[in-house]
C-alpha cells in the first residue's frame, strides 16, 4: 500500500479500501532481546529506557510537577533519593512525603528552577529518582490489552499516551530502545503521574517483538489511515496489541506485516486526522467498548 507523503497517518477515509489486512509471517524463534537481558550487572543496575544518551547519570533521573511527583510518591516501585519541594507543595504532599518516610530539602521556587531544563513548570516540586525496572516483553498477561509505539519520539506525545492508558488501565506500553524519548523529565510531566501505573517494556527489534506477540496469541492491530475497515468494525479479541506509528510517518513496512489486522479511524466532522496522542484515546475508548472482558 502506498505510503502518504505527509500529514497523519492516523486519521482515515469513509470510502471502501481495496487492500486487505496484513497477515503474520513466519519469522525468527529467537527471543526478543530487551533492555531487560542485555543491561549490566543485573536487575537492580538496569537503566531506565532512553536515559543513557542524555549526558548524565542514567540511574538518577529527574521528576517534576504536582502529579508526576505525586504518584512517584505514592508508587511501591519508585525509589527516591531527594526531594526538593516549596514549602506550600510540600504540606500539600505531607501524607506522601511522611509514608516515603522522606525528609525533603524545602527552598524557594527559583531555586528549584536553576535545577531543570528552562521553561519547566515544576509547581514547587523535584524529584530525583531510580528508574522503574523494565518489563520483559515475555511478562505480558495471558489476556492483556497493551500498546505498541513504532518510533513514536516525541515525549508530549508518548507522556499524553501514557496517561491514557493508565487511565484505561493498559498493562503496558512496548515501545523501541532507539527513536524513543526517555521516560524522565517533560515526558514524565506530560504524562501526569501515568509512568508510575503503566509497564514500559523496551525492545531492540519492533518487528521481532510483533512476531514474540503473535506466538503469545495477541491479535495485533496495526491503526492506519489506510486500513480496510473501521476499528469500531473490526473483529477484536484478547489478548490484544494496539500497534501505533509515528507522527507524520505512521507505521513502518515490517510493522504493518506483523500486524494481523489494520483498521483505520473514520472521523465524523470536517478534520479527519488526529496525531498519535489523540487517536491513541479515540481508539482506546473504542476498545474499551467493544472488547470482551
Amino acid at each position: 500500500m502506498n505510503k502518504k507523503p505527509d500529514g497523519d497517518r492516523h486519521a482515515s477515509r469513509s470510502r471502501d479500501r481495496n487492500s486487505g489486512p496484513a497477515r503474520n509471517k513466519p519469522g525468527f524463534d529467537e527471543r526478543v532481546q530487551t533492555r531487560d537481558t542485555r543491561a549490566r550487572g543485573g536487575r537492580g543496575e538496569r537503566r531506565e529506557h532512553g536515559a543513557a544518551s542524555r549526558g548524565h547519570d542514567p540511574d538518577r533521573l529527574q521528576l517534576w510537577g504536582y502529579h508526576s511527583v505525586r504518584e512517584a510518591l505514592r508508587s511501591q516501585r519508585r525509589k527516591i533519593l531527594r526531594l526538593y519541594a516549596t514549602a506550600a507543595a510540600a504540606e500539600r504532599l505531607g501524607a506522601e512525603i511522611a509514608a516515603k518516610e522522606l525528609k525533603p530539602e524545602i527552598m524557594e521556587a527559583e531555586e528549584i528552577s536553576r535545577r531543570l531544563p528552562p521553561d519547566a513548570v515544576h509547581q514547587g516540586l523535584l524529584a530525583e529518582v531510580r528508574p522503574l525496572e523494565p518489563l520483559d516483553i515475555s511478562e505480558l498477561p495471558e489476556r492483556g490489552v497493551v500498546l505498541v509505539l513504532d518510533q513514536v519520539t516525541d515525549p508530549h506525545n508518548v507522556g499524553a499516551i501514557l496517561r491514557t492508558a493508565a487511565a484505561h488501565n493498559i498493562d503496558a506500553i512496548v515501545t523501541t530502545e532507539r527513536h524513543s524519548p526517555a521516560m524522565t523529565g517533560i515526558l514524565a510531566k506530560s504524562a501526569s503521574g501515568g509512568l508510575e501505573h503503566v509497564p514500559v517494556c523496551s525492545v531492540v527489534n519492533l518487528a521481532r517483538a510483533l512476531e514474540q506477540l503473535g506466538r503469545m496469541n495477541y491479535l495485533r492491530i496495526g491503526l492506519d489511515s489506510e486500513g480496510p475497515a473501521p476499528l469500531e468494525d473490526t473483529p477484536l479479541s484478547r489478548p490484544l496489541a494496539l500497534v501505533l506509528g509515528a507522527e507524520g510517518k505512521g507505521l513502518r513496512r515490517l510493522s504493518r506485516e506483523n500486524c494481523d489486522v489494520l483498521a483505520r479511524l473514520d472521523m465524523p466532522g470536517p478534520i479527519k486526522s488526529l496525531n498519535v496522542s489523540n487517536a491513541c484515546a479515540v481508539a482506546l475508548t473504542i476498545l474499551r467498548l467493544r472488547l470482551p472482558s
